[in-house]
């Protein structure tokens, strides 16, 4: 059964509103049962009132945070391809992203910003964002993450070159560890005439760095 993650609410005849959810309940009865346990170990008392269905509501909070996997984000980027006769710098900046450390399960989260200079085709706005949202959604480290979306629009657009920049705050630095409250960690990653003309890598960093609106 397809994992779908975000209920939908409908409005009722009396004006209320009905949330409907759908879930794999395999999956979510098996998660469930490992954090009822895992809550056991903590040394809390699972069955208590505030707990008790704690274990059934990770279990679908996980599968959410999770949804990466069940995304393809080269069928994304694809399933909005155009031809279109433009060359010049395209960006989408400020795209927020939540992803889940995989060294300690714990979040990071911050903001992407990606840019691509067309050769030949573009896709839909929406659909940069998605791939985002796609390869964030797993367990992650923020280096990779960023090579993952700069090769993934690469590979399917083709364009003279690719930018993306993420910066994000880990709380496995804030709440735990060296609990440093204000760091912020900066990766790049970039193809073609972002890495080899200084010019245009300079214009771009510039440009997200602006305030335009």
């Amino acid at each position: 059964m397809e994992v779908i993650n975000n209920g939908a609410a409908l409005l009722g005849s009396d004006g209320g509103y009905t949330k409907i959810e759908r879930w794999d309940d395999e999956r979510t009865q098996r998660l469930a049962h490992h954090y009822q346990e895992i809550i056991k170990l903590l040394g809390e008392d699972v069955n208590r009132e505030g707990l008790a269905k704690t274990p059934l509501r990770v279990a679908k909070a996980m599968q959410f945070l999770m949804q990466g996997y069940q995304a393809d984000p080269h069928a994304i980027l694809n399933s909005a391809k155009f031809r279109e006769d433009y060359s010049q710098m395209v960006i989408v900046k400020d795209i927020e992203l939540y992803s889940m450390c995989e060294h300690h399960m714990i979040p990071f989260y911050g903001k992407a910003h990606v840019a691509y200079i067309p050769n030949g085709y573009i896709t839909g706005l929406s659909k940069i964002a998605r791939v985002v949202e796609a390869f964030a959604r797993r367990l992650q480290v923020q280096e990779r993450l960023t090579v993952q979306i700069r090769d993934c629009i690469q590979e399917n657009l083709q364009p003279e070159g690719v930018a993306v920049v993420i910066e994000a705050g880990h709380m496995c630095m804030q709440m735990r560890g060296v609990q440093k409250q204000n760091s912020v960690t900066t990766t790049s990653a970039f193809t073609g005439v972002f890495l080899n003309d200084p010019r245009t890598r300079e214009e771009f960093m510039h440009l997200i760095g602006v305030r335009l609106h």
